[in-house]
């Protein structure tokens, strides 16, 4: 069953959509490559839509209502659904929908993960489904409520939550780290990743999404074998410092280059060197910036992992220096 689930969880395999129901007609806030491959309509086709845009004349409305009496109660729901590509074309897929509770227990936003099956084994296969997907459902939720914990902003509006399609690189983030989850288990019987292939990912990752024309991103990365929770922690910081460079490194130069190096330490700690040749830290500019998202979040994944963060300006650019102990 093991290897299902790997097989299942690929980058074509499981689709996952996240919804904002604080948002007017509850919108799609975000959606992975797999739900692209598998309904033909791209991120920013969906973005801002309700899910019912994939609905056609064939859709079964009594499977509509069980949908929508779950997410009205906030409670998951599990149901086989016939919709439409954006060809036309209908397909039937197992669909589980769950809420991401906020601190009063109202649901923040909906975690749908999907999976296309066959007319003649519904029943069976949503069994299948369910039982297959339960931990990555379960590790989806716990991993978003830790990222909106790590950023509310601390005002007078406390429960006030940045926006989810303000987070969309963070949840890409875990999508990636969700596949190596499935294709570690699947080899190893074991809830550890190797870190460096799942790094390199988010790394490339990154370059693909905030890159530019000019600007060269390196990778150099030794295996490491790490628990899976250290390693989405990890994961986070490291996508949180190479997005800033990627993003403010560069201004005004036509060119640059972003170096990503990890490496084991002698005492079975992981350090990881994330260097640039861009402009360089402003004076009396400080990063991480405590008052910033991304600042909050390296500041609270860093202090969980009893890591130690060191940031310097170069002859040129920026040196992120990220030193974890005992990751193996």
């Amino acid at each position: 069953m093991q290897d299902d689930a790997a097989a299942l969880f690929s980058a074509a395999g499981i689709a996952m959509v996240v919804t904002n129901p604080r948002l007017p007609d509850n919108p799609i806030v975000y959606v992975n490559r797999a739900f692209e491959t598998l309904t033909g309509y791209t991120a920013p086709m969906a973005l801002g839509r309700n899910c019912r845009f994939l609905q056609g004349v064939a859709t079964d409305p009594r499977d509509v209502d069980v949908m929508r009496r779950n997410l009205s109660a906030g409670q998951d729901c599990s149901v086989v659904v016939r919709n439409y590509r954006a060809n036309g074309e209908a397909f039937h897929y197992a669909l589980l929908i769950s809420p991401v509770l906020g601190e009063d227990g109202t649901p923040l936003y909906f975690v749908g993960l999907q999976s296309e099956i066959g007319e003649d084994e519904q029943a069976r296969r949503l069994e299948r489904f369910q039982s297959l997907i339960a931990e990555i459902q379960h590790r989806v939720k716990n991993h978003l409520s830790m990222i909106l914990g790590l950023i509310r902003l601390k005002s007078a509006a406390p429960s006030k939550i940045v926006d989810l399609r303000d987070l969309s690189r963070r949840v890409e983030s875990l999508q990636l780290l969700y596949e190596e989850v499935s294709a570690a288990i699947a080899n190893q019987n074991e809830d550890k990743i190797q870190l460096g292939s799942y790094l390199g990912r988010v790394a490339n990752a990154i370059a693909h999404l905030d890159g530019r024309p000019g600007v060269r991103m390196n990778i150099q990365v030794e295996p490491l074998i790490v628990e899976t929770e250290k390693a989405v922690h990890i994961g986070l910081v490291v996508s949180e410092i190479l997005t800033n460079a990627m993003q403010h490194a560069f201004d005004g130069q036509a060119s640059g280059l972003v170096e990503l190096r990890v490496s084991r330490t002698d005492q079975g700690g992981m350090r990881a060197i994330i260097t640039d040749d861009g402009v360089g830290l402003p004076d009396g500019i400080t990063w991480p910036n405590p008052s910033g998202m991304g600042g909050r979040i390296v500041a609270g994944l860093v202090e969980g992992l009893g890591a130690s963060l060191h940031v310097a300006r170069g002859a040129v650019g920026m040196n992120v220096t990220l030193e974890v102990p005992k990751v193996e």
